[in-house]
């Protein structure tokens, strides 16, 4: 009888050689396409000047408009008036229109619908074209925190989990909502436009250049249900230490349910390829 023919060696084994397939796991996956939105971020001067300047310039605004209000009848600060303020800010520039600038542009580019080819879900997609903006609004946020500490005297916060909180929020609560506007802008171009009906809101009613502490209470309670109001409300709490328990769920709830309406938005409408 003829021999078996004999098993060829595993790996480990001379005289073969195992292939092995590169193993991607959706925070690697997330992380290289972060790093080509960073590079392409990088390239895009007017983008990133809005995105990381102007925010950090705005609170000079909101400091000298505060001088003029009666903050002590509220048991404000200037400071407690400008950090809020200017963390709202980085919110809105840095992550909030730039991240539809960054969904637009890559849709009407067809990189979103070459990336749904590959092994990309979509929220990796959403969540790997975002951090670039949730990092650098992060960074700017901890950049505010110091600066307004070391400028205005601020003490340390009474309730600090209240700011981390809120940030945290504001941060995938304003990639959601980019996301949803983005779900109706046609072009690059008026990608610069519709984000400003939100931004124009919420810098006037939201608390951040008149908390809401100082306006009627009709008008206070309308501008409690705004997207941005949560955030301010949270971080200003930080340090005033004021919120009630009942104030701080309020707010949560409220920042929990624009970030779900986002969601349920972008998951009913946003567009992967370009609008014709």
């Amino acid at each position: 009888m003829s021999a078996t023919p004999a098993t060829p060696a595993t790996s480990g084994t001379s005289g073969t050689t195992a292939t092995t397939t590169p193993v991607t796991t959706p925070v690697r996956r997330m992380v290289s396409l972060a790093r080509a939105e960073l590079t392409l971020l990088g390239r895009n001067k007017g983008t990133l000047f809005a995105a990381v300047f102007v925010p950090l310039v705005l609170p000079v605004s909101v400091r000298s408009a505060a001088k003029e209000l009666d903050l002590a009848g509220a048991g404000l600060t200037t400071g407690t008036v400008v950090l809020p303020a200017a963390i709202g800010f980085s919110l809105l520039f840095a992550v909030y229109s730039a991240l539809v600038g960054v969904f637009v542009v890559r849709r009407e580019e067809l990189v979103l619908k070459r990336l749904r080819t590959g092994e990309l879900r979509d929220v990796e997609i959403l969540g790997g074209a975002s951090l670039p903006a949730l990092l650098t609004g992060l960074v700017q946020c901890l950049l505010l925190v110091a600066g307004c500490t070391l400028l205005l005297d601020l003490s340390a916060p009474a309730a600090p989990h209240l700011a981390v909180i809120g940030v945290l929020l504001g941060l995938v609560m304003c990639a959601g909502l980019a996301a949803a506007t983005a779900s109706y802008t046609k072009t690059g171009e008026s990608a610069q436009v519709t984000p400003l009906p939100l931004m124009f809101v919420s810098m006037i009613g939201s608390g951040t250049f008149v908390p809401l502490e100082l306006l009627p209470d009709k008008v206070a309670a309308v501008c409690e249900l705004l997207p941005l109001t949560p955030v301010i409300t949270l971080v200003r709490g930080a340090w005033t230490g004021d919120l009630s328990g009942g104030e701080q769920l309020a707010a949560l709830a409220t920042a929990v349910a624009w970030t779900a309406l986002a969601v349920f938005a972008v998951r009913r409408w946003f567009r992967w390829e370009p609008r014709r």
